[in-house]
């Protein structure tokens, strides 16, 4: 259910202005970057056409989808995008406050693996030329040791928007914590929107789907957009935190997108947005913003005594492992850097062939007053 407006906070109470996103990482990033490629995306075949027929009828197509169609006819040649191949990143030691993804590693390397404060993160790369998937995480929000942000995004057409999302949407909210106060839902709203409209007016291509987790005042607020999603242990049990935005399983996300004038088809037993996303919401993809939005939808969940782990994820984990699955992985084999490594070798043994991010959070640094 949509929240309304936040109050507006009263002048004594103003934070201060929302610091740039260029100088607000407390690391110097030593950037190596190698040649640029370009590359040309083709779309569009046979098959797409006959799923536009299947979605619409061929008696009966609408304005723009016969539009569409008759622009199938010859090859569509998409904006020929200009691809850096991902930065070298080199980063100092651990920060405390913030840890951009990758850190000590080539981006487009095959796996790696982080050991924090009280999270591991283990990733895969898949077939695609390039890794896609990031994660972020900062800590000690307020100088608070029990308030932290942690994500996982999986990005598509490139990795400009994951990259982005995963410098600043951790600051983001942050900030708007400031402005609101003790409205979270708020806070987390204010802070997708600002992510996404900051990326969106650098003009560039691509998108991302991110699963967020604010914890708080003992609890936890999980703040997802696309088919990343977050898994909780409690006593052994898993609990799934989000709902995908995935057109082939939300009734209501496609309704939303047809009525707004969008249009829907199937294509390899994919549902699409206008023949391009399966996804109903993310960050970016800025030639369909009317129709992919960025609100996040956000479930709150208090940290009790039995709440073990968190697990988030992106789809390449849970294309081929179930929640519970993925949770007695954890609880077998006891050391969760281990379990980690083993989640993605599992799904890679299962012919997945995308990338896999997992993140997993011990909560019991962020309980607060529990027996």
């Amino acid at each position: 259910m949509a929240l309304s407006s936040p109050p507006t906070p009263s002048s004594s109470s103003t934070p201060p202005p929302r610091p740039p996103a260029s100088i607000w990482l407390p690391n110097r990033f030593m950037v190596k970057e190698e040649a640029s490629k370009r590359e040309e995306i083709r779309c569009m075949d046979d098959q797409a056409k006959k799923g536009i027929h299947k979605a619409y009828g061929k008696e009966s197509l609408t304005m723009e989808a016969t539009e569409f169609l008759r622009s199938c006819n010859s090859e569509i040649r998409l904006s020929a995008m200009s691809r850096k191949r991902p930065a070298q990143l080199v980063i100092p030691d651990y920060s405390g406050e913030l840890d951009f993804g990758d850190r000590g590693k080539k981006l487009d390397n095959k796996e790696f693996e982080v050991k924090g404060r009280d999270f591991f993160v283990a990733s895969k790369k898949g077939s695609r030329e390039v890794m896609e998937d990031r994660h972020a995480v900062m800590l000690d929000i307020a100088g608070d040791p029990t308030q932290a942000f942690f994500a996982v995004i999986d990005g598509h057409g490139g990795h400009a928007a994951a990259d982005y999302v995963a410098e600043n949407l951790g600051k983001n909210v942050a900030y708007e914590l400031q402005v609101v106060g003790n409205e979270v839902e708020a806070a987390l709203r204010r802070a997708y929107s600002a992510t996404d409209e900051q990326f969106l007016s650098k003009g560039e291509n691509g998108g991302a789907c991110a699963v967020g987790v604010l914890l708080k005042n003992g609890e936890l607020y999980t703040a997802n957009v696309g088919d990343c999603k977050a898994v909780l242990s409690r006593k052994g049990n898993a609990v799934t935190l989000t709902n995908d935005h995935r057109l082939i399983t939300r009734e209501d996300e496609c309704a939303r997108i047809e009525n707004s004038g969008g249009f829907l088809y199937f294509h390899n037993g994919v549902c699409r947005v206008n023949g391009s996303i399966a996804v109903s919401r993310a960050f970016g993809d800025i030639h369909l913003k009317d129709w992919i939005i960025s609100e996040p939808e956000i479930v709150k969940f208090p940290l009790t005594s039995d709440c073990d782990f968190l697990i988030l994820a992106s789809d390449g984990l849970w294309d081929k492992i179930s929640s519970q699955e993925a949770v007695d992985v954890v609880l077998r084999e006891g050391n969760q850097m281990e379990s980690c490594r083993k989640l993605v070798d599992i799904s890679s043994g299962r012919g997945n062939n995308d990338d896999i991010t997992i993140l997993m959070i011990n909560l019991n640094s962020f309980k607060i007053n529990v027996a």
